[in-house]
């Protein structure tokens, strides 16, 4: 497993995603409701719309509030908010890269805190196209083997258009281009493997190598960044080490 993923479910062990249960509902109804604006209301025609709702159910997001998102996306809901996606660059302490996905609810206030984060930790803002050179975006799995055999799954993986297949303690990951993501996912669904992360991420194009406490410093800003309500995702180019893992796990 990448450190990037382990660290995520360092932090749905510690509780961190029960704790904070109204803002993850909150950040899967801007997700589903962006989705299904893009693509329309029907999950069976609109793939992005399937994920986004398997997405909310898996953290238990009750039944009517994911309708309501989508009649918020495709305009049954009139609530006088548009919505847009919207990615912000920045720096984090150390130069690391940082890719901020938000929904802001206004776009003044989605940069306002975003700012006022990254100054507090010692990172900066950074102009348009000065972070985005260093990523690729990517469809991205992940998800437990469970006993499967590791040549079956890369040999579906391989079929649906994957680059890249790696089996790391029993967890699988699954990278290919973004065309592809509909073709894995359907690969998966059929050998009825259920993946617990599946989405387009920002994958940095080489990640950078801090000592322990420097990578603490920056995870804690991109945790800083992460819980607020407009943000949906933050991709960095830091290099998660073992070392650093072992000391969030020890805290």
């Amino acid at each position: 497993m990448s450190g990037h993923s382990k660290w995520s479910t360092i932090k749905r062990k510690k509780g961190a995603a029960d704790a904070k249960r109204g803002a993850i509902f909150t950040r899967m109804a801007k997700e589903v409701a962006l989705a299904a604006r893009e693509g329309g209301g029907d999950p069976e025609t609109n793939f992005k719309l399937r994920l986004a709702v398997d997405k909310a159910k898996s953290v238990n997001m009750p039944k009517e509030n994911i309708e309501r998102a989508i009649r918020r996306g495709t305009g049954e809901d009139k609530d006088g908010i548009v919505m847009e996606e919207v990615f912000y660059e920045g720096y984090a302490p150390h130069g690391v890269a940082l890719m901020i996905e938000c929904v802001p609810e206004t776009r003044n206030r989605g940069v306002a805190d975003i700012r006022h984060i990254l100054n507090r930790f010692g990172g900066s803002m950074g102009e348009s196209g000065s972070v985005a050179w260093q990523f690729n975006r990517a469809a991205y799995f992940g998800f437990d083997l469970e006993g499967r055999s590791e040549d079956k799954v890369f040999e579906l993986a391989v079929e649906g258009g994957a680059d890249d297949v790696t089996f790391d303690d029993g967890w699988v990951e699954i990278i290919g281009p973004v065309d592809a993501f509909k073709t894995i996912s359907d690969q998966l669904r059929a050998a009825k493997i259920e993946a617990e992360e599946a989405e387009l991420r920002m994958m940095p194009k080489q990640e950078m190598d801090l000592e322990v406490e420097d990578t603490l410093k920056v995870m804690r800003v991109i945790d800083a960044l992460d819980e607020l309500d407009d943000v949906m995702n933050v991709y960095s180019n830091l290099s998660i080490s073992e070392a650093a893992l072992a000391s969030l796990e020890g805290d």
